[in-house]
């Protein structure tokens, strides 16, 4: 499980926030923060791995929070959540390493898509040791929003959430044939967009070789802690 700080200074906003992220499977909320100092002090005792950062807090900016959370727990990755659009916070979150940057207001959809490739590309760092230029863009392809004018002729958002929700949440490696018969389409749509999620970085594939004939291509989702190495 993920463990995640939601901080914000709206307590309606950070209720959504939990909400959103605990309907996210690998995820877990360990905390609630509505200030600075809180997110600093939760941060030092819960040790989370991910923070939901928003900028504009009370009692100091969410750019400083970064910062002094870094300096204390180097492995924690943020995603800002903010309403700020300005150039000049953008480009301190950039350089204070955001992971994403999220403007209010947005749908689950969005939100899920972000901590869902999080999750991929967390779990693929986690499993690599070293790691050459092809696979390094398949890490920052993870990262990539995939949102609907983001995505290549021949690919639709309501099909690949379609094929990404039956991936990953199997629980093991499925055949283009296998997704295509439990997303009820057809053998040769599923083969496309698998080829799609696997060139994103977003499924794992491996060959499966018989008897004779061409090997079987199987695909797992990234994120799953048992994929292969």
């Amino acid at each position: 499980m993920i463990r995640t700080l939601v901080v914000d200074d709206d307590f309606m906003a950070a209720s959504v926030h939990r909400s959103f992220t605990e309907r996210v499977p690998g995820f877990e909320v360990v905390g609630e923060a509505l200030t600075g100092a809180d997110a600093l002090a939760l941060a030092a005792g819960l040790r989370p791995d991910l923070v939901l950062l928003d900028i504009y807090l009370p009692d100091m900016s969410g750019l400083e929070v970064m910062r002094r959370v870094r300096e204390d727990a180097r492995s924690v990755d943020v995603i800002a959540i903010t309403s700020a659009k300005d150039v000049q916070t953008l480009r301190g979150a950039m350089q204070g390493g955001v992971v994403h940057y999220l403007v209010k207001p947005f749908s689950f959809a969005t939100f899920r898509e972000r901590l869902e490739s999080y999750a991929a590309l967390k779990a693929r760092l986690d499993r690599l040791s070293e790691a050459d230029q092809h696979e390094i863009d398949r890490l920052f392809a993870l990262l990539r929003a995939q949102g609907e004018g983001a995505l290549p002729k021949g690919i639709s958002t309501p099909t690949l959430t379609l094929v990404v929700d039956v991936v990953r949440t199997a629980g093991d490696e499925l055949s283009a044939a296998e997704v295509a018969e439990r997303a009820g389409i057809s053998r040769g749509t599923a083969r496309r967009y698998l080829e799609f999620l696997a060139d994103s970085g977003s499924l794992d594939l491996t060959l499966r070789y018989g008897a004779a004939g061409r090997p079987e291509h199987r695909y797992r989702w990234a994120g799953h802690v048992g994929a292969p190495k």
